[in-house]
């Protein structure tokens, strides 16, 4: 069954998933992220790390009131009764320090297990531990975050001239990860070493985050599962009341012509501005 639709339309779930929205840094979609919160409520809330981008904020600040309200949303939810976990991720290191710690109701750790409705138990964990760039060629994580941020601006200026000429929205970004070989291996490898860690581990899936690429896949007999990002994709993870999983994506990313029907007032207001910027 999917999430209960409650009595203001809104979607409840047993467990929702979300990770890399990158507060701090200029390609985080925060308006995005603020509508689907609007819309959206669950008994369990897992930040699966990257929810602060530390690493673009040490090179210069960046925090509009958006990135804020993301913030104050999220605290709003624990204050009304949502369990949330802050797993940490790599831009947002500097938690790992603070494992147990409470912030305003939302308790940080390096990672967690979660059991399903159905009985079915998965590692949750960001993923950077896993990926050798991180952890042993520091200075090489870092030029592919600044390769990363150029992308996401060649996405801009493509999506303008599409605009433009009536076309629909299509990401130079999200294309290269998918369709350059070495990013294909590496995704493919990222998901073989998690699913081996959750063999380790005894339990029966995982969920993660850091490439930006959500999905649920099984894979030798271990449940994958991303829940993608707030930089591009806009997605997240739901665990309904019966156990089962989806993926939910609430917008085509700065496709001014498609105002999803379910979005509300402050996302209609960025497609506006994106229209204004396009005409």
């Amino acid at each position: 069954m999917d999430g209960i639709m409650d009595g203001a339309g809104h979607r409840r779930f047993r467990a929702l998933f979300i990770s890399d929205i990158h507060l701090g840094s200029k390609p985080a979609k925060a308006e995005f992220l603020i509508d689907f919160l609007r819309h959206h409520d669950a008994e369990k809330i897992y930040l699966v790390g990257d929810i602060v981008d530390g690493w673009r904020l040490r090179r210069s600040w960046h925090w509009p009131e958006s990135h804020n309200d993301v913030v104050q949303k999220l605290l709003r939810k624990a204050r009304k009764g949502a369990e949330i976990i802050y797993i940490a991720g790599n831009h947002d290191e500097f938690l790992r320090s603070f494992q147990g710690v409470h912030f305003g109701g939302i308790v940080v750790a390096d990672e967690a297990i979660h059991e399903a409705a159905d009985g079915r138990r998965f590692l949750v964990i960001h993923g950077d531990q896993f990926d050798q760039v991180v952890h042993n060629v520091r200075w090489l994580a870092y030029l592919g975050d600044k390769a990363y941020d150029m992308a996401i601006v060649v996405n801009r200026v493509i999506g303008r001239v599409r605009r433009l000429f009536g076309r629909p929205y299509w990401s130079f970004s999200s294309w290269a990860k998918i369709k350059v070989k070495k990013a294909v291996k590496f995704i493919s490898s990222f998901q073989d070493v998690l699913a081996q860690e959750a063999q380790r581990t005894g339990v029966d899936g995982v969920i993660c985050g850091h490439i930006h690429h959500a999905a649920i896949e099984d894979i030798n007999g271990v449940r994958y599962m991303n829940t993608g990002d707030w930089v591009e994709s806009c997605t997240a993870l739901a665990e309904n009341f019966d156990g089962s999983f989806e993926i939910i994506t609430w917008a085509q990313v700065l496709d001014a012509e498609a105002v999803p029907a379910s979005a509300g007032p402050a996302i209609v207001a960025v497609f506006a501005r994106q229209r204004e910027e396009a005409a």
